[in-house]
Order: C-alpha cells, then structure tokens, then sequence
C-alpha cells in the first residue's frame, strides 16, 4: 500500500531538466511544492498574480524559479500566460484556488470559485496541452464530496451559498481531471490526468474569507491542521509518482484529513461520466478554448 511507505520528499526521485508549471506557488501548498521541486532539481515555473510577491516567495528557495504573472480569473491573463510561457513543459499542477468567499465574478463575468479554480484551469491546460509531456495534476478537495453541478444556474445567479459553490468548483475540478484522462486515451495519448487533495493543511484560504465561522477555522489552522508541507505531499507524489492516469491522492490519515499520501476514493457525482461530458462541452463554450487532442504527444 502506498500510504503504509509513508512517502515523503525525501522519496521523491530527481526531477533534473524538468519543467513544472505550478499555479498558485507564491503560498501554501503551490509554495511547498515548488520548493521540493526547485530542491529536487526541476525548473519550477511559478504563476501568480503578484510578480512581486512570488519572486519574494522563491527569493531564498534553492532551485530554478521562473516567476510569471497569472491570472486565472481574468482568461486575456490566463491567453497571455500561455503565449508568453517559453519551452515545453513536463508537468502542469493545477493548484491556485479561492474558497467560501462571498459571491463576486471574474472579469469574464463566471462566479468566481468556479472561474478561478476550474475553469482558467481549463482554458489554461487546454492552452498549454500540445506543449506538456508527462501529466497535468489538478488539486481538488475533500470538499467536492458535498459539491454538486448546478447546471441549471452554474454561475449561482439565483442562489448564491458560498460553501456549496466552493464544493461545486472542486468537483469540477475532479470531472475535469478524470474527463481529460477520457479524451487522451481517446487519442491515444501517453499523457496522464491525475488529482490530488491536501487534506486539512493550514494555508492562507481561509484568509479570503470573513466570516465568525471561518475565524474559528483559521484558529483550526493553527491547533489541529497539518503543515502545508505536509499537505503538499499528494500533489507532490501525483506530480512525480508514477501512478496510472485518473489517480486521486490525499493523506492517509483519518477521513484523508492528514498523513501521508496514498490512493484515495472519490464520491459518486465525481465519477459520473455523463456531468464530466456536459461541464466538459459548457467550459469550451464558457472559456472559447477548444481542446486540440491531434496536437498532444503520442
């Protein structure tokens, strides 16, 4: 079993002359990971939207640390990320988010949860998707267990919860992993489509928040939450491991909630094919990004 290795950076392997992309890497988990990373050897392109502040973030990291401005709530941002970005990349991670905050739009008019963690993800890996040569690693949450698709009203125009359209995004993001995973066995390519969750990691999500309630959780950060070095351990091990396409790693832990990596299970609205299918066809039309399968490495 692969939680009973207790699998840590130091198990990770060497990832000289490899490029990974990680969203969100100023902080937290994107942090975490692009340290290993850069300390393993890879060339770690860091997206932010602050250049300022990721190339503070990174300033003292060991490692080969690209700081590049991304937006993924703005797709002119996320267009300009990819035509700028030079080079093939080896490895995607999908990391960046927002969670629970109250309800705003990006500047594409998408409520924002769902615009900045699932779909500038789309647009961006679909732009980027003839240029990548190993994986693309999406982070979700345990969240997306009580997360459903409401595509009669998706951008939560009628009825806004903060929480149930923070879980709507991060099951979006496991319907995409796995729908990705469909279409390039589809056309026969080698590349894989893995997830991956945290568990309960202190990072600074909670810090977008307002609420009493999410005071009382930033306060959990500190008493029960692992470290977000701990908590980058999935992503770390489904970006580098080799696990087979459509794999979902979080901590071994009681109720996945820290610990090690291993495989873990995911809720039954996430595997159903026919939603992965439907968000699939509306984030195309959403985000204008056609994905061109005949383009990707075989």
């Amino acid at each position: 079993m692969i939680g009973a290795m207790k699998w840590t950076t130091q198990d990770m392997q060497r990832q000289d002359g490899r490029t990974f992309v990680v969203t969100g890497a100023n902080s937290g988990i994107g942090l975490e990971a692009a340290r290993a990373l850069g300390a393993a050897g890879a060339r770690v392109v860091v997206a932010c939207r602050d250049i300022a502040k990721g190339e503070h973030a990174v300033a003292e990291l060991d490692g080969d640390f690209d700081v590049r401005r991304l937006d993924l709530a703005d797709l002119s941002s996320v267009r300009a990320f990819a035509s700028e970005l030079d080079g093939d990349v080896d490895v995607l991670i999908n990391n960046a988010g927002v969670m629970a905050v109250p309800r705003s739009t990006t500047a594409d008019g998408f409520e924002t949860q769902l615009g900045t963690n699932h779909l500038g993800h789309f647009a961006l890996t679909g732009l980027l998707l003839g240029r990548i040569g190993d994986r693309v690693m999406t982070v979700s949450s345990g969240a997306h267990r009580f997360g459903r698709m409401n595509f009669g009203d998706l951008m939560s125009e009628r009825h806004y919860q903060r929480w149930m359209a923070y879980g709507q995004s991060k099951l979006a993001n496991l319907l995409f992993m796995q729908e990705l995973q469909r279409r390039l066995d589809a056309a026969g390519s080698p590349l894989r489509s893995v997830g991956a969750h945290p568990g309960y990691a202190a990072t600074n999500l909670q810090f977008h928040t307002q609420s009493i309630q999410d005071q009382l959780m930033g306060l959990g950060n500190h008493l029960f939450a692992q470290s977000a070095a701990m908590g980058a351990l999935p992503t770390l091990y489904a970006a580098t491991e080799d696990i087979p396409g459509g794999s979902y790693v979080g901590p071994d832990g009681v109720l996945e909630q820290r610990g090690h990596p291993q495989l873990v299970g995911m809720s039954g609205a996430a595997r159903d094919e026919e939603s992965a299918r439907r968000l699939w066809e509306v984030s195309e039309e959403l985000t204008g990004v056609a994905y061109d399968f005949a383009a990707v490495r075989v």
